[in-house]
């Protein structure tokens, strides 16, 4: 077994024989340099005068080009990977095309763009007394002409893999766009910020044509390292082999560093090395007493490190209560009006536009617009930032550079909130949630659930007037979530905004939730308390996420005709014609495996298709030629005694006095 493990699979011929010739065909030349290098002379070639003044020149011009590329060229990047714009190809074909210029005609360009009779070369002399041709700064413009797109297309690419998710959620907690770009962005995109700016201070160091066509070849002014290999190949070979011989190792010392440490993208969570606890294995988090949560208005008392006098900037004049007012056009078509102090549970299958609605009232989406008013302030034409408007996405989107601590700080700070203050009532709500012993652990050192209550506290330590959260417990076990929601439960209590939370899990929608939001194609089917949906749910998803038999019809005399055919008999029927849905629960199913006798109207014989642990109970999932699919709720002990079993034949049967028929 351990050959087999340790056994490789063997390259074709065709492919590995060219695949060694291209080895051996690049590494001839580098053979060929340290073969001819004269290493008892190396010492003193390196140290000459000419060469010592020439790698102190191309360092100043590489340092400087990079210096360059590094002001033009991260926001060119950024541009690039996070701006849609007419011309975008055209712009990235003109960040390549340096790249697979000669570097000759590269200088001839410059010449007739920067010259003395080029462009802007007379402007510029006339205007700044500046020349660039022949003088240092000439050099210094040739090589980052050369070397920049390395770092654009390094950074670009590390931008591209960063999900924006981190950047929306940023915004969301009042951080400014220059402060997003600063705190979040460069940060996670540092692996690739210094690949890109390692390879364009190589290549600057490396560039030879642009400049001597650009610079011209001037001892002790434009005169670099690789033309002064070129000047030493006529006169003195043994030397001009010592100096490549150094340029080639700082180029290779340059690949090593980057190989297999700096990828470019950023590292997703826990990949970082760090260890990742699981629920378990973390260990119990230790009980926090469950306190009433200080009202979120900036500055209130109760708040610890929060005094009266660390006033956010932008406290509200309205008492602190946000009414919600929302019209919201494009893909949801609907209007949303909330007390404060609503919560608000958003259901709806998958497509239905939850999401969507989320992000249009944060104004992250050309998918929807929303006519926004918190309170007095309408913040329809405001950016996200200053809306006060905190998200908790479906993934968390915690910054993996910050602490649990400095993610939960984050929107107090982009507040202005003091340092000091920012941390202690941080470190409250990480408390609160029951994650306080893990405030100085980065987010690839937290499970899926730790990682879930550090978003959520830090959407609720942001002081938000609206607070939308996409699913915010669904990486909780289930005893964490308990607890969790009891933690928001109190929250959102005294809570003078609205709050609307996506979910899929009834439980949250009845024990959170005031109202319950059904959409269903972006527009609203019902709107109701969630006692008024529990009973008669107007939407067959939402009547099978509570856990009920839903079957869509046409209503008849004395019972349904069901879309998927057969018919169904009801206690109360509505008048003709009217589409309709049947409720029917699943302990109001009977399985019998003979055909029953007696009252039951509804009577269908099938086969089990599926058996589920619920609690205590048993579902059984029953499929049926002549009626839609039925979920039957018995006991254990009911299930031996029937024998029911994957695919046993069975009947199932309903009375019509159990069916619920509600009008769509």
């Amino acid at each position: 077994m351990s050959r087999l493990r340790t056994r490789r699979a063997r390259p074709p011929v065709a492919l590995a024989l060219p695949a060694l010739l291209a080895v051996a065909f690049l590494l001839m030349p580098l053979v060929g340099i340290l073969s001819r290098t004269q290493w008892r002379d190396l010492g003193a070639h390196l140290t000459s005068p000419g060469v010592v003044e020439a790698l102190r020149l191309s360092l100043v011009v590489s340092l400087w080009a990079l210096g360059l590329s590094l002001l033009l060229g991260v926001p060119l990047a950024w541009l690039l990977a996070r701006v849609e714009f007419k011309g975008k190809a055209l712009v990235r074909s003109l960040v390549l095309l340096p790249m697979v210029l000669p570097p000759t005609v590269g200088g001839v360009a410059l010449l007739l763009g920067f010259g003395r009779r080029g462009l802007l070369g007379p402007w510029l002399e006339g205007t700044f007394g500046i020349t660039l041709p022949f003088h240092t700064s000439g050099a210094v413009i040739a090589a980052t002409f050369v070397a920049m797109p390395f770092l654009v297309i390094s950074l670009e690419g590390a931008l591209g893999g960063l999900k924006p998710s981190y950047e929306e959620t940023a915004a969301s907690l009042g951080s400014t766009p220059l402060r997003v770009f600063f705190t979040v962005t460069l940060p996670m995109v540092a692996p690739g910020l210094i690949a890109g700016a390692a390879l364009t201070w190589a290549r600057a160091l490396g560039e030879f044509g642009a400049t001597i066509t650009f610079a011209g070849n001037l001892p002790g002014t434009t005169q670099t390292l690789p033309l002064q290999v070129y000047l030493l190949l006529q006169d003195q070979p043994e030397a001009a082999t010592s100096v490549s011989l150094l340029l080639l190792a700082i180029a290779m010392a340059v690949l090593v560093a980057l190989r297999g440490r700096w990828t470019g993208t950023p590292a997703a969570r826990g990949e970082s090395g760090a260890p990742v606890d699981s629920e378990e294995t973390a260990g119990p988090a230790p009980v926090v007493p469950v306190v009433p949560v200080p009202s979120a208005v900036p500055g209130a008392p109760g708040v610890p490190g929060s005094p009266g006098t660390s006033v956010s900037p932008e406290a509200p004049a309205d008492g602190g209560h946000w009414p919600l007012h929302a019209s919201v056009t494009g893909f949801n078509e609907l209007i949303l009006d909330a007390e404060p102090g609503t919560t608000i549970a958003v259901v709806g299958e998958n497509g239905a536009g939850k999401t969507t609605l989320l992000r249009a009232l944060l104004g992250l989406t050309p998918r929807a617009h929303a006519e926004l008013r918190l309170g007095d302030a309408d913040v329809t034409d405001l950016p996200p930032h200053r809306r006060q408007v905190a998200w908790v996405p479906q993934d968390g989107a915690l910054f993996p550079h910050l602490s649990a601590l400095a993610n939960t700080s984050y929107g107090l700070r982009a507040r202005r909130v003091p340092r000091a203050a920012a941390r202690a009532e941080a470190q409250a709500w990480l408390d609160r949630l029951g994650v306080g012993h893990l405030a100085h652990r980065k987010p690839a050192q937290l499970s899926g659930g730790q990682a879930q209550r550090v978003a959520l506290a830090r959407a609720l330590a942001a002081r938000p007037r609206l607070l939308l959260l996409d699913e915010p417990l669904a990486a909780l076990d289930q005893t964490t979530r308990a607890h969790v929601r009891h933690t928001l439960r109190t929250h959102l209590a005294g809570f003078g905004g609205v709050c609307l939370i996506v979910t899929h899990d009834p439980v949250e929608a009845v024990s959170l939730a005031d109202r319950v939001l059904v959409l269903s194609d972006g527009r609203t089917l019902q709107d109701a308390p969630p006692s008024e949906v529990t009973r008669h749910p107007r939407s067959p998803w939402v009547a099978r996420m509570l856990g009920r038999n839903a079957w869509p019809g046409t209503s008849s005399a004395d019972g349904l005709e069901l879309a998927g055919g057969g018919r169904l008999v009801v206690a109360e029927a509505l008048p003709e014609g009217t589409q309709a849905l049947a409720i029917i629960a699943p302990e109001a199913v009977s399985v019998h495996r003979d055909r029953p006798g007696g009252s039951p109207r509804n009577v269908w014989p099938g086969t089990v298709r599926e058996i589920t642990a619920v609690g205590s109970r048993l579902r059984v999932l029953v499929g049926s030629d002549q009626a839609p699919d039925l979920v039957a709720e018995i006991t254990p002990e009911a299930a031996a005694e029937l024998g029911i079993v994957d695919g046993a034949a069975v009947w199932t049967s309903v009375k019509a006095t159990e069916v619920t028929v509600v009008s769509l």
